[in-house]
């Protein structure tokens, strides 16, 4: 459905209104919300916070895990012409602190298991602090220990926030514009620095618009959510589009480690999932192929094209089983999904879409529904967007892949030369992605940053060289650097399977380490022997502990360049 105006406010008035009845949010087994129920909550809480002096254009955080209350705070903030600022969970308390200073936040919403994060620090700004698990207000100056004790044994000690008996003139008929800024997103960011992404209301429902055109989303449909909220991959396609069509989200009361996952799916049965390439990677390299390769005789069969053609439909009527039998899409996104993935999907005929983009871009630019994707693309450009490539290079025909339209961000919060840096004269996002399109189709290279100038000046996409180490059954990730002029991947290796198969317990540590250096040699030759000559690596050594990662689970490449 299209809304009249582009605007969280619309979108709230127009579902209420359609889906009443209909379930819109809730928890596994608690916390449920109709569509009806959820508006009036989204009302009552904003009135709150206009009782305590919130206005349109101040800024209100939301620091939490998934939970229904979460999308509830969301819209209350912005439908009520504030400015939502959701802060990632994984954030260092310090970043925290940074979030809601820079921002200058006059009120949050926070979980009582993160409410460590800001206990007992004094913020210029922030005035009212609510309990999201139970939209209670915590008083100012709380200490973490008193409110862990009120939690364990459910004292009420917090006044719960209750619906107005009034509506203020002043809130209601606040009326939104499509272009009054709805959410501020700071980036985790893999060179280290944070950035205040400002997305206007314009910005998020168009995109929810346009993912609707693009894909079969409707009424009826069951999604689970897996992916963290404060991420817009999850808060616009995730929460924001499904609400627009009469949908329901179900949250997760734990992380989703398979022991909290498989019940779920058995339960809710979804229709749409939206994950990262990291969740069906680790299923296929960790769960399927693992049992592929116990045999000998599979692994040598699975070699051979038509053999594992049907040894993936098997496996794939397995998985599609296993995430309850009713997927009719599971979108991927947020990163470049391995090759190998993507061919065992294809021939598993497990119904998957890749889309591409940014937070600055709200994120979706380009995507597929599962009928009509191709291997390695991100897809085609949406609706109302436009996708260029800058200076396209004469023989490979690949550039910086530049954006336009309503979707692309107003810029970064205080700081107009770091906006001015990203945007061409003439008004094109510059995604700092490497890419080329052919027929239509986007198809990513790596990041421009990222990029190594080979010794006869060629470009070396290190991300590529790692989706290849990367399939290899004894890896986990791995990180592919210029050192003195050498390529070298650093390898994370996989070392339950290593210990399943060599016993590497039972060795001795000269002995393990033979056998280490003897798979790394082999790994080598694999892969120098599948890139081009400029590209291949100098050597291969092992990263003994995981890499760090950003809050969305992408390597801190600048701490090991």
């Amino acid at each position: 459905m299209e809304a009249k105006k582009y605007t969280l406010q619309e979108v709230l008035r127009n579902s209420a209104g359609k889906y009443s009845s209909k379930l819109a949010v809730s928890s596994i087994d608690q916390n449920s919300y109709t569509y009806q129920q959820f508006a009036a909550k989204v009302q009552s809480i904003s009135e709150f916070l206009f009782q305590n002096g919130i206005v349109k254009g101040d800024r209100v955080a939301i620091l939490s895990e998934n939970h229904p209350h979460w999308g509830i705070s969301y819209f209350a903030i912005t439908t009520m012409g504030a400015v939502a600022v959701p802060i990632m969970t994984e954030f260092h308390e310090s970043e925290v602190h940074h979030c809601l200073r820079h921002s200058e936040s006059k009120a949050i919403f926070i979980s009582a298991k993160l409410y460590d994060k800001i206990a007992e620090v004094e913020f210029e700004h922030l005035n009212t602090i609510i309990l999201i698990d139970d939209f209670s207000v915590i008083p100012n100056n709380t200490k973490k220990d008193f409110l862990k004790e009120v939690i364990s044994t459910g004292k009420k000690e917090f006044a719960k926030i209750k619906a107005a008996a009034m509506k203020f003139a002043g809130l209601v008929d606040e009326e939104i514009k499509e272009d009054d800024l709805a959410a501020i997103l700071y980036t985790s960011g893999t060179t280290g620095h944070s950035k205040g992404v400002m997305l206007t209301h314009g910005n998020i429902v168009y995109d929810a618009y346009a993912t609707i055109v693009l894909v079969n989303i409707k009424e009826g449909d069951r999604m689970l959510s897996i992916l963290p909220l404060y991420h817009t991959y999850e808060a616009t396609l995730g929460l924001v589009t499904p609400l627009m069509v009469g949908a329901s989200v179900y949250y997760l009361d734990k992380p989703p480690t398979p022991a909290v996952l498989l019940p779920a799916l058995k339960k809710i049965q979804p229709t749409i999932m939206l994950s990262v390439p990291l969740v069906i990677e680790k299923i296929y390299h960790g769960k399927i192929l693992h049992e592929i390769n116990k045999k000998g005789i599979v692994r040598s069969l699975y070699k051979v094209s038509f053999v594992r053609k049907k040894i993936n439909q098997a496996a794939g009527k397995k998985l599609y089983e296993t995430f309850g039998g009713k997927l009719k899409m599971f979108c991927i996104g947020g990163a470049a999904l391995s090759k190998d993935v993507e061919i065992f999907l294809r021939e598993a005929k497990f119904p998957y879409s890749v889309g591409y983009g940014l937070t600055e871009t709200s994120p979706l630019v380009t995507g597929t529904p599962p009928e009509t994707t191709r291997l390695s693309s991100a897809g085609i450009t949406l609706v109302g967007m436009q996708v260029k490539i800058l200076s396209p290079d004469f023989e490979t025909g690949e550039g910086e892949v530049l954006i336009k339209g309503p979707n692309v961000m107003k810029g970064y919060y205080k700081d107009e030369e770091k906006t001015k840096a990203v945007f061409t004269d003439d008004g094109w996002f510059r995604s700092g992605d490497l890419g080329l399109i052919k027929d239509g189709y986007l198809y990513l290279k790596g990041r421009s940053k990222n990029v190594i100038i080979g010794t006869n000046g060629k470009n070396i996409y290190p991300e590529e060289i790692e989706s290849l180490i990367n399939e290899n059954e004894y890896v986990l990730e791995s990180l592919v650097v210029e050192k003195d002029k050498k390529l070298i991947a650093k390898v994370h290796f996989n070392n339950d399977i290593l210990d399943e198969k060599y016993n590497f317990q039972k060795l001795s540590d000269p002995e393990a380490r033979a056998k280490k250096n003897e798979l790394m040699n082999e790994l080598l030759k694999y892969v120098n022997e599948r890139i081009s000559t400029f590209s291949r690596l100098n050597g291969i050594i092992e990263q003994q502990e995981p890499f760090e990662k950003t809050p969305t689970k992408k390597i801190k490449r600048y701490l090991y360049t």
